[in-house]
């Protein structure tokens, strides 16, 4: 439990960062592979729907011109929210403060999970069902941390650039370096005559990444072709695991974060107001008892 609660710390080490960003792309690729059979659309594909936009700008095909807005506000907004959530951590000092977009994410993934087939019938200003902003905020609200968590070094809803880093590691590996070779422009060797090695590191994380989009794309379309939405709930389980377990010890550790949820909690009428408040008032209030 221990090693859980390491993942989504406020002070980051390259193990912890690897074995996190190894988890959300297999989520990523579940998510993205599986919704695709569903809804015939790439969710986390943020290039295509911005060039959706513009072919629909030019077509002046009004559908496509929404459907494309739709997915990109969607998946803006999970990354803002998801970068308040951090920020906010960071600045109340919570010992865990990536646990907060995480744990959103599964909650958001459980009534999915569950209901997911009644969102397809709910349509919205975008002429997409409810399923497709869904699905577009939450891939933002991941990639928005791991972007957070690694300082951009790690992505885990799209491959491009990973895929990219993992053929520059490539070519270093596979570059065939000339000895005793001096530079052309200069009679010495110069320092841009360095022999060119590549990262093992950076090739096993980028590899890795690429390896398990794909292994979480395979286990989310075969759950989604044969089991359906529910398939989604072993996934919601992860995220609360890596999650809930470090947001709990946060509520217990800090104020303000125990504060701000019965705030919300105010606000959606999940409890009343605090009567403990007033009963504290009532009792300041009240004259002391005579001897």
């Amino acid at each position: 439990m221990r090693r859980l609660r390491l993942l989504t710390g406020r002070h980051r080490q390259a193990a912890s960062d690897r074995t996190l960003g190894l988890l959300l792309a297999f989520n990523a690729g579940a998510l993205n592979a599986g919704g695709f059979l569903v809804l015939h659309m790439y969710t986390s594909h943020m290039t295509g729907f911005t060039s959706q936009l513009a072919d629909a700008l030019v077509l002046g095909n009004a559908t496509l011109l929404l459907n494309a807005m739709g997915a990109i506000l969607a998946f803006v907004g999970g990354a803002a929210v998801s970068a308040m959530q951090i920020n906010w951590g960071r600045q109340h000092r919570l010992r865990h403060p990536y646990a907060l977009p995480l744990l959103l994410e599964a909650a958001l993934m459980l009534p999915f999970g569950l209901m997911g087939a009644i969102t397809l019938g709910w349509h919205t200003p975008f002429a997409v069902p409810l399923t497709v902003l869904l699905l577009s905020f939450m891939m933002g609200l991941q990639n928005a941390l791991a972007s957070k968590l690694t300082g951009g070094r790690v992505r885990t809803t799209h491959m491009t650039g990973n895929l990219t880093d993992l053929g520059i590691e490539l070519g270093k590996m596979l570059y065939w370096n000339r000895r005793g070779r001096a530079s052309s422009s200069s009679t010495t060797t110069t320092a841009a005559a360095a022999p060119v090695r590549h990262n093992s590191q950076r090739l096993r994380l980028f590899g890795g990444l690429v390896l398990m989009f794909v292994a979480g794309g395979l286990a989310g379309a075969a759950g989604f072709k044969w089991l359906g939405f529910i398939c989604v709930l072993p996934l919601a389980a992860l995220l609360l695991a890596l999650s809930l377990p470090p947001f709990l010890d946060d509520m217990r550790r800090s104020r303000e974060l125990r504060e701000r949820l019965q705030g919300l909690a105010v606000r959606l009428h999940l409890r009343p107001q605090a009567a403990s408040h007033d009963h504290d008032k009532a009792q300041s209030a009240a004259p002391p008892a005579s001897p």
